[in-house]
Parts: structure tokens; C-alpha cells; sequence
């Protein structure tokens, strides 16, 4: 007998009135209660009412056989266990088996045993025991896992909201987002900037999912951030390194292509960190204009030992820019065999309408039945002209508190500062106290950084712009920039007088440079003899954006007024 009374009711279905006696007088000896059934029909009536979670069936009744019954019962919609039990006279292997079948959990032959059948009472209790402990701890796995998926939604849309937020849905980006978990180990953001330029992100965390993704909400502060206030392409890289590596688990680390595409002067300004190579194609051209991976992803090395100098190449409206992650790349099929770089760059050089789409139908083509193991991330930018770009800068974003109307503001940055420091997002921070002035941040923006540039370049650094006339010059100049930047000595010196009091106000810029001068007249701008080809149009640019522009002396000092309507 059990030591422990239950209130489990056990159904006994036998046409036999002695051995339904006999049974019943057992099981009740054994703490349950009895439920009698004289045949099949009766029995699955009964069982219906009371629920019993273990049947004595007889194989052999009227009306309606034990086999039939035992169907029934396993096939029962009521989604509980139910423990079936023969009691049968037969003992041909093959009559056994057809038990068996029949969804019979044991059977019991006849005279009955009365010790074996308690031992089989307490088997059955134990697996009906632990059933029902697997039943409950499968509802509590399915609560957590509904807790679970309402917090992961929950979390992606906060993720997706910062991680994708920005440029993306500009008509000249197409892109391909598609994670293999919930949430994404890549991360593709786009955001304007003050200069009317458009800034790229594009990374790959190491792994997939939830933990891929952890680094990229800081990511997407840090480029949000630091691209909306004018940053360079070398700072951001900078500063998303330091962050990543302070917060990233050992191992962990974000391969990332970082571009800054420059309408007005049609460059590309880019820094790729461990991503497969990107594609400039350029129509009608037999070579494509590779971006190659030339540094250590994100995350690897400390700030002081990470080179965050980009390169810069040409870019004319139509070329295409072509960016993905290694996903696509290696993508295998059934054989084990990859996707490819090379067919990669075949496919994407052919023109395409629709080329992200073509060449995702290529990648699912070679994949097959194969499942695939990682994220699938691509971009197409398609070069615009600057009035096509349309690159809608937010000045409300580096709106400050009220400021002074009237002004003056001297800065200098000397030697090695030139080399590590960007000094413009801080000036255009410093000019945006002026209130009426917040509307005019791209124009400004874009002044300072021409004024800069070239004091630094021409006049510090010494470059001849008239490189810049070839692909090859255009290269050229920008290895010697980085060259002589390693050992630059020099100042460039910053002054602003700022007027807002009256209807039109007035704001002058003063650059000074320690070098040699260069000869503006050569170079575009009111004075100049012409433009000789890609070099110069940064001069033209300012006599465009500034009611007056005057080079003193040989070029080391430029002076531009910029006039704008207050409201007053």
C-alpha cells in the first residue's frame, strides 16, 4: 500500500463483474479512489466526468473495445497526462504490442497480482508526479519566455529608434537590414552634418543577437553626437574606439567603416577598421575605387595606439558606394562553399535597379536550403550633386542659451594641437550663442572649415592644391597631408567680431597662419584666374557663402564677412 492517501480517482473499465471487484478492493487498499465502467462506451463517459489520471482498460469489452477506448483517451483535447494500463489475458507477443499501440502506457495480465499491481500504482504516481511538475514548470518557461519577448520587443524598438535613426531614408541610400536574432550585430547609421555633408556608419560587432548588440547604443550616441556638431570622420573614429574599448568584454570589438560624403567638393573621407573592402563604381568606368580595410576594428587597441587617419578619394554625381559587412560575403551553401568577395564584386558591378535586392536574391540562390549563421547588412549611396544631396541639417540641435549680440573672440592653435585637435565644432558651438545666427550653422559651418583648412594645408602644411587636378595628384596630396602632419610647427590664429544688433547683422572671421602663403589668385575665389580643375572650388565656395572675402599679404590671412537678417 502507499504510505500516503490521495484523492486521485483511478477509472476501471471491465465487462468482468469479479474482476472489476477484485481490482477496485486492490486500488482502494492502495489510497484512491474508484470510478467502475462495465464497458467501453460507459468508460469514456466516465471519463470524461471525473478526469481520472490513470485507467485499468480491459482489452476485450462489448460495445466498445479497450483498444478504441485507449485511442480515445490519448487523443483526448483536454491536454492532460493520462497513464493507460491493459488488463489482459492475452499473451501473444504481437496481441501485447497492439496494447502498446493503442497508446497503452503498461499492461497487467490476468489473475492479478496484487503486489505487482500496487508496484505498477506507485510507478505510474511517480511518472504522473513528475508530469505534473514538468507541466508546471513549463507554464511557469512559458510566462517568462511571453516576459521575455514583450521586454526583447520592448528593447528593439528603443534599439532600433537610436542604432537606426537619421539619414537612412534619404532617396539615394538603399540599404538591407537583416539581423539573424532579435536583435541586430550590425549597426548602419546615417546622419547629416553642419558642414551639408552626410556621415556614414557602418559595424559589425563580434557575434550575433543580444550580446552583439550591446555596444551599439553607445556607438550611436557617440556618432549621432559628435556628427550633428561638425566632427571630423578621425575624431569620431577616435571616440568611438576609446568608448568601445573601455566598455567591450576582452574579444569583443566592432568592425566599422566610418565615411563622410562631401557633396560640394565630391570627395569620400573614409576609415575602414576590419570590414570587407567597399566599392566605388563609377558608371562607365572599367575599374571600381576599392576602400580598403587599412586598420584594427573598433574596440581592439587603446586611443593612443589606434591611427585614426582617414583617406579621402574622389566621388562624382552618379558613382555608386557599395558597403556591407561580412555576412553576405559569407554566406556558404549546403557544400560549404562561401558566397565570395569576388562574385560579391561581380555582382554589384553590374548595373542594377534594384541592386541590394538583385544581389540578396543571388546570396539566397547560393544558400539554397542552407540556413544562414550570420547578419545580413549592405549599403547603396548613390553621389549626388549638391543641389540634388538635400542634406537637411538640424539647427535646433546646436541651438545654446541666449548669447551676447555684440562680441569679440580671439583662438590659436599651436603645433602638435593642429596634428590631435579639431577646433570647429567648438567654434560653431561658440557662435551659436549668438541666437540669430543658429539658422545659418551650415553656411558657417562650411566657411570655418574652408577658411581652416586651408590656412592649415596651404599655409602651415604647405601643400600645392594643384595636385588635386588628377586621381592620382588627388591621392598624392592627401599622403602628404598625413606626412607632414606627423611633424607639423606652426599656428593658425582665429578671430570674431560679431554685430547683431541691427536688422542685418554682421559677422567677421579673421584666419592667420604661420607659413609661407600661398598664391590665391591661382585658386578660385573673386580674384582668382580661373579654375584649373578639382583644386580651388573651396575659395569659390567662400565667395559664394560671404558677402566679402580680402586675402592680405601672400594668403596667410584671409578675412570673410558673412551678413545675415536677424528678425530685429
Amino acid at each position: 500500500m502507499v504510505s500516503q492517501a490521495t484523492t486521485e480517482s483511478i477509472l476501471i473499465a471491465d465487462d468482468n463483474l469479479v474482476d472489476r471487484t477484485i481490482l477496485s478492493k486492490i486500488v482502494r487498499q492502495s489510497g484512491y479512489s474508484v470510478v467502475q465502467a462495465k464497458d467501453g462506451v460507459e468508460a469514456l463517459e466516465l471519463y470524461a466526468q471525473h478526469s481520472p489520471r490513470i485507467v485499468l482498460l480491459d482489452a476485450l469489452m462489448p460495445r466498445l473495445d479497450g483498444f478504441a477506448v485507449a485511442r480515445e483517451i490519448k487523443n483526448s483535447p483536454a491536454g492532460e497526462f493520462t497513464s493507460v494500463v491493459f488488463l489482459t489475458s492475452l499473451t501473444a507477443a504481437d496481441e501485447l504490442a497492439s496494447c502498446v499501440n493503442a497508446g497503452g502506457d503498461d499492461f497487467l495480465s490476468k489473475p492479478y497480482n496484487k503486489v505487482i499491481l500496487q508496484a505498477k500504482l506507485r510507478a505510474l504516481q511517480r511518472v504522473q508526479d513528475l508530469h505534473s511538475k514538468m507541466q508546471q514548470q513549463s507554464s511557469e518557461l512559458r510566462k517568462h519566455n511571453v516576459h521575455l519577448v514583450q521586454e526583447q520587443e520592448a528593447a528593439k524598438a528603443m534599439f532600433d529608434s537610436v542604432a537606426t535613426r537619421g539619414f537612412l531614408d534619404a532617396p539615394y541610400i538603399n540599404y538591407l537590414l537583416s539581423p539573424l536574432a532579435v536583435f541586430n550585430g550590425d549597426v548602419l547609421m546615417a546622419a547629416p552634418t553642419p558642414r551639408e555633408t552626410l556621415m556614414l556608419l557602418l559595424g559589425d560587432f563580434t557575434g550575433h543577437g543580444l550580446t552583439a548588440s550591446i555596444g551599439a547604443m553607445p556607438l550611436s550616441e557617440i556618432f549621432y553626437g559628435m556628427a550633428q556638431k561638425g566632427f571630423s570622420v578621425s575624431d569620431i573614429v577616435h571616440e568611438c574606439n576609446r568608448k568601445l574599448n573601455s566598455i567591450l568584454p576582452i574579444g569583443y570589438f566592432c568592425c566599422a567603416i566610418v565615411a563622410e560624403l562631401d557633396f560640394r567638393k565630391q570627395t569620400i573621407n573614409y576609415w575602414n577598421g576590419g570590414l570587407p573592402p567597399g566599392f566605388l563604381i563609377r558608371p562607365g568606368a572599367e575599374a571600381t575605387v576599392t576602400l580598403e580595410p587599412e586598420h584594427l576594428p573598433l574596440g581592439v587597441l587603446p586611443s593612443t595606439r589606434i591611427s585614426v587617419v582617414p583617406k579621402v578619394i574622389e566621388a562624382h554625381p552618379g558613382d555608386r558606394l557599395i558597403l556591407t559587412t561580412d555576412g553576405i560575403i559569407e554566406a556558404q551553401n549546403l557544400e560549404g562553399e562561401q558566397f565570395g568577395y569576388e562574385r560579391f564584386a561581380e555582382e554589384i558591378a553590374e548595373p542594377h535597379e534594384k541592386c541590394i535586392e538583385h544581389l540578396l536574391a543571388e546570396v539566397q540562390e547560393h544558400m539554397g536550403e542552407q540556413s544562414r549563421d550570420d547578419d545580413f547588412t549592405m549599403a547603396e549611396i548613390t553621389m549626388q550633386s549638391p543641389e540634388t544631396a538635400q542634406v537637411q541639417f538640424d539647427s535646433k540641435s546646436l541651438e545654446g542659451e541666449l548669447g551676447a549680440d555684440v562680441w569679440r573672440s580671439t583662438y590659436e592653435l599651436r603645433d602638435c594641437s593642429l596634428k590631435q585637435f579639431n577646433p570647429l565644432p567648438m567654434l560653431v558651438r561658440l557662435l551659436m550663442h549668438c541666437p540669430s545666427l543658429n539658422a545659418h550653422v551650415g553656411d558657417i559651418q562650411i566657411v570655418l572649415s574652408e577658411l581652416y583648412s586651408n590656412a592649415l594645408e596651404h599655409g602651415v602644411l604647405g601643400l600645392d592644391s594643384t595636385l588635386k587636378q588628377s586621381a592620382t595628384g588627388f591621392q598624392q596630396y592627401y599622403e602628404q597631408r598625413a606626412a607632414r602632419l606627423e611633424s607639423i610647427k606652426g599656428s593658425v590664429f582665429f578671430e570674431f567680431d560679431c554685430d547683431a544688433r541691427q536688422p542685418e547683422g554682421i559677422l567677421k572671421i579673421r584666419v592667420t597662419d604661420s607659413g609661407d602663403g600661398f598664391d590665391f589668385r591661382q585658386c578660385g575665389g573673386p580674384n582668382a584666374k580661373g579654375n584649373l580643375g578639382y583644386h580651388g572650388r573651396g575659395l569659390s565656395l567662400l565667395s559664394d557663402l560671404c558677402h566679402q572675402v580680402q586675402h592680405e599679404g601672400s594668403g596667410n590671412t584671409v578675412s570673410a564677412e558673412m551678413h545675415w537678417e536677424t528678425g530685429h
